[in-house]
């Protein structure tokens, strides 16, 4: 909802970045752990945005969602995700899509 982007989970899967935007994203990135996804998704819905004017021009950028399946591990098989990591993702969420 903040990054006004429709998605419905940006903690899973692989990501998928032509070069000019990954290039452009890359410098921008701060973020270890669980933090890294939210970052990038409010960074990128911010370089997608149009340029304001007098900005220099903006290239589109699209941002998909595709859908994928697959089979969730258990603990003993290496999920290691805690309620502090969920912690630390809200943080990135807020953080990056409204204070910076």
């Amino acid at each position: 909802m903040l990054s006004n982007l429709n998605l419905t989970d940006i903690e899973c899967g692989t990501k998928a970045f032509t070069h000019p935007a990954l290039a452009e994203l890359t410098p921008m990135l701060t973020e270890n752990r669980f933090g890294i996804e939210p970052e990038m998704v409010a960074k990128l819905a911010k370089i997608r945005l149009p340029a304001e004017q007098g900005d220099a021009p903006s290239r589109a950028l699209r941002i998909y969602e595709v859908p994928i399946s697959y089979a969730g591990r258990t603990y003993a098989e290496g999920k290691k995700i805690g309620w502090r990591d969920g912690v630390s993702a809200i943080r990135c969420i807020i953080q990056h899509n409204l204070f910076s």
